[in-house]
């Protein structure tokens, strides 16, 4: 069950130093009182909600927080490390890491309907810790970093979130979400004031079902790998070009069809790679960054050389609304 706890109407945008430790203070008492002498088991994907939720967990209440991140195959290149070294090495978080890669893309296998591939993500991550919990002695709650933009588009039915809306019936802990009623720009100030490092704190937002969503249609691991590939190759151009932690978030969506194309004159039938580059404050409305030409001709060549199955890359110029953030 969740201890259910709305954004008051006359809250005060989180915005300053002040006002962030005033919150911290309040959810500290609160999750004190809450979990008293019990262990919290949080899935901890190494993005910013879950990490500003972790530092509060921990500042509460310390050695009783088991963290567990699961690989579900859906990260982004490189991601399980880093977060292997950043909050085992570097914080000293108590981590269990979880390979299960092909538990999850197995059952994901023709898969094609988006809510059908969010639930299937969000009840599979439920059942990974339900089985970790099992392994542990005294775990009677779930940390989550659900924020309020979560709450709102899974209750205006735009889409499920699996901390949100896809939870299944039957779980057995109770919910400890301290970030619940905060805008990721508060999320963000929140984490400032509890010392996480920058490169926590203004690290891109990704999404619960990962890649899950940037894949649309039914997954298949040719197809996973040519997003994760494209993905990082736009990040890797961003960061050179100065554009990291400048752009609130971009990434790649590699669909499902293909087209014709040419390489080394000879026919291809491939997919497209659509870019996708954002900025916003409160994930409520979006707006588009529109690159340089010349950056955007350097990608086109990049991933359509660097990525095999790939032979068009497109922009996504579309705001929110009428689109939403990710395409699933």
């Amino acid at each position: 069950m969740a201890i259910l706890i709305n954004r008051p109407d006359d809250m005060v945008r989180i915005t300053t130093p002040e006002l962030a430790n005033a919150y911290i203070e309040e959810q500290i008492a609160s999750i004190k009182e809450q979990v008293g002498d019990k262990k919290v088991l949080l899935a901890l994907s190494g993005g910013v909600d879950s990490s500003v939720c972790a530092a509060l967990l921990i500042k509460a209440i310390g050695d009783q927080l088991v963290c567990v991140h699961v690989n579900h195959g859906l990260l982004r290149k490189g991601e399980p490390e880093e977060v292997i070294r950043v909050f085992r090495e570097e914080l000293g978080a108590n981590l269990i890491y979880v390979d299960a890669v092909d538990r999850f893309l197995d059952k994901l296998a023709g898969v094609d309907d988006p809510e059908e591939k969010r639930h299937i993500i969000g009840g599979e991550f439920i059942e990974v810790f339900a089985e970790e919990a099992r392994k542990l002695d005294g775990i009677e709650f779930l940390g989550q970093g659900t924020i309020w933009p979560d709450i709102l588009e899974s209750e205006a039915g735009i889409k499920a979130h699996h901390n949100a809306g896809g939870l299944p019936e039957d779980l057995q802990f109770e919910l400890v979400e301290p970030v619940r009623i905060l805008y990721k720009d508060e999320v963000r100030v929140v984490g400032k004031e509890l010392g996480l490092p920058d490169s926590m704190v203004y690290r891109q937002p990704f999404p619960g079902p990962g890649l899950g969503v940037r894949c649309p249609g039914a997954i298949t691991r040719d197809r996973l790998e040519a997003v994760r590939e494209s993905d990082a190759i736009l990040r890797e151009e961003f960061a050179k070009n100065g554009l990291e932690g400048k752009v609130w978030q971009y990434f790649t969506v590699v669909p499902d069809f293909k087209s014709t194309g040419i390489t080394d004159g000879k026919r291809t039938f491939a997919w497209p790679c659509i870019i996708r580059a954002i900025n916003t404050v409160d994930v409520v409305e979006v707006t588009v960054e529109h690159l340089p030409a010349e950056l955007i001709d350097h990608l086109v060549q990049r991933i359509t050389t660097e990525v095999p199955g790939i032979n068009r890359v497109l922009f996504d110029y579309t705001p929110k609304p009428p689109a939403t953030v990710e395409y699933e």
